[in-house]
This record gives C-alpha cells, sequence and structure tokens, in this order.
C-alpha cells in the first residue's frame, strides 16, 4: 500500500531545544497510525508542522508527494489535511446543524450559512455526517449545550463535512467518560479504511482498543523509538523504561 504521508530527517529546535530531531515518519493510504510517547517527545509538535502551524527547522513533509512544509495552514487544509486539536473548538452559540454546515467546503461564511440557502446535497451530508458521531437527535441544540464528549465528537464532524483524506487527532479522548471513549473508539474504527487517520494519544486502553493489529509508533525526544504492534511496543524495554513503566 502507497503511503499518503511521507516524512524525511524532520527538525526544529525551540530556543536551542530539539522538539523534533531527525525524524522519519510515515502513514499508508487508510492506515489508522497511533502515536503515543512521554510529555515533551515532540507528538504534537509534528502535528503542528504536518499542518502548517509550526515551520520545520529542516527535513521534508510531503502528502500525496506535495511538499507541505512551507505551505499555510489553509492551503493545508485545502489540500486534504484535516486538523482536531486537543481542547474542542466549536461555535458555542450555534446549533450542531449550522457547525456542520459552515464546515462544508461550499459553505464558507457564518453569514453565508445562516441567510444563504441551502442546498439539499449539504442537507445530506450534514445528516450522514451527523449520524456517524452519535449527534443525529442533538442537530438543534446549541454546542455550547452539549457535553465535553459530544463536543469533541461535533468537531470530529466539522472535519468530516471537509472531507479530509488524512484526520490528525490530537488526544481525542481526553476528558471523556469510559462510555464516551468507547464509542469514539467505536467511531474512529468505522473512518478506518475511508480515511488516513494520525491520532496521539495518552490513554493505553483507548490506543489498544483502535490500533487492533496495525502500527503504533512511539516517539522519544523527538525521534522514534520504536514502531510495530501494540502488542510488540508494549514490551519493548525501551518503551517500558521511558514511557509505560515497569
Amino acid at each position: 500500500m502507497s503511503d499518503i504521508l511521507e516524512v524525511r530527517d524532520l527538525s526544529v529546535s525551540f530556543d536551542g531545544f530539539k522538539a523534533v530531531d531527525g525524524l522519519d515518519f510515515n502513514v499508508e493510504e487508510n492506515e489508522l497510525r497511533c502515536v503515543i510517547g512521554p510529555n515533551g517527545a515532540g507528538k504534537t509538535t509534528l502535528l503542528d508542522m504536518i499542518c502548517g502551524k509550526t515551520r520545520p527547522s529542516a527535513g521534508s513533509i510531503r502528502f500525496r508527494g506535495q511538499e507541505l512544509s512551507g505551505m499555510i495552514e489553509y492551503a493545508i487544509t485545502r489540500a486534504g489535511v484535516g486538523r482536531k486539536f486537543q481542547n474542542p473548538s466549536t461555535y458555542e452559540d450555534l446549533s450542531v446543524f449550522e457547525n456542520l454546515e459552515i464546515s462544508h467546503p461550499g459553505r464558507r461564511g457564518i453569514a453565508n450559512c445562516l441567510f444563504g440557502r441551502r442546498r439539499k446535497e449539504v442537507d445530506r451530508r450534514i445528516d450522514a455526517v451527523a449520524s456517524e458521531i452519535y449527534l443525529s437527535d442533538q442537530l438543534q441544540t446549541k454546542a455550547a449545550l452539549l457535553s465535553h464528549g459530544q463536543k469533541q465528537w461535533l468537531e470530529i464532524g466539522m472535519l468530516l463535512m471537509q472531507e479530509p483524506q488524512l484526520l490528525l487527532l490530537d488526544e481525542p479522548v481526553a476528558g471523556m467518560t469510559d462510555a464516551e471513549t468507547e464509542r469514539t473508539g467505536e467511531l474512529l474504527n468505522e473512518l478506518r479504511g475511508r480515511h488516513s487517520l494520525m491520532v496521539v494519544e495518552h490513554d493505553m486502553d483507548f490506543v489498544n482498543q483502535i490500533a487492533g493489529d496495525g502500527k503504533v509508533t512511539v516517539l522519544h525526544e523527538g525521534s522514534v523509538l520504536a514502531e510495530g504492534p501494540m502488542s510488540r511496543v508494549q514490551a519493548d524495554p525501551r518503551v517500558i523504561e521511558v514511557y509505560l513503566g515497569r
């Protein structure tokens, strides 16, 4: 299977500290890749560089053969890369429906969405995404009234409305209840094979739920410490030493 994302010899420094150091990394087409590691390992910084929030000091980031380093954030989004941050970012005063609607590529701008003539295909897309993210019965509810977990799902839905080819998810279950975490795992497993996903997470039970037999990457001090199936990674003495604990 071909790679959708290729990172080669990637580095970035902040005030002399190398947050990412000569990193080589790839994600295959339609793969769900989990990235784990201790705080300060470079996980979020890697996501920041892929989506254009942080400029690398050196190295290459190629998405479907297109070089991303040097591109601005909105251009990377339009190229097909979607990013969900740790804390949900939704329009609190708008309904679930309106949040999804303004995320559709053909409905740019809040005023256009609220007062423009809705197209039937946009409505159908909203209904389909709302069903995927367990919010079909909350379409008219303001985002501010949703639970934390529901807001996380809504932000994932806002990404799905953009039909990205690669989704970057930074700690998607942080702050969720056990039930919400389990349903989020079910959601990501449903998306597997239809999108490529890169999931940064600390919750090892959740990683076990979504990793399956796929590859897990462990970062430490800005580079890859170990990579492989979760069962092998968890048994790696180096991973136990620096991250999982004895």
